[in-house]
């Protein structure tokens, strides 16, 4: 059985996909996703250790990203006190959880490609080297 599609089309959220790998890359696709659920996948964390373990990402797309990702369910965001200094943690729901074993799949696979094809950089955010 193709359980790619079982219908013609899905729908999830009250969007409707052509199909489940469209709703899959809906959800988690993009350059800035993937990353922030696979640094969350251990242990909830605040906005600012997102960002030094991110330190490419600007600070309004990974705001941007952690509102979508918390709006389709992967992503739960607990704020703690009502006055200034806030704590906000961000930390993987159950959704995001389920995900996990494909953010290990895809790093292993991306690690087997640079080890075969490309090199590790060290230090260095030049894509140059």
């Amino acid at each position: 059985m193709n359980t790619e599609c079982i219908g013609d089309c899905v729908k999830l959220n009250g969007k409707v996909y052509p199909c489940t790998i469209s709703l899959t890359l809906d959800l988690v696709g993009g350059k800035w996703k993937a990353v922030i659920l696979y640094h969350l996948r251990n242990k909830p964390k605040r906005y600012n250790e997102l960002r030094k373990e991110m330190p490419t990402v600007t600070e309004m797309t990974l705001s941007l990203q952690l509102k979508k990702l918390e709006k389709d369910g992967l992503v739960s965001r607990k704020v703690y006190g009502k006055k200034p200094p806030i704590k906000v943690i961000y930390s993987l729901t159950d959704l995001g959880k389920s995900f996990v074993p494909v953010l290990e799949a895809i790093t292993e696979w991306g690690n087997q490609v640079v080890s075969e094809n490309g090199k590790f950089l060290y230090n260095s955010l030049s894509p140059s080297q």
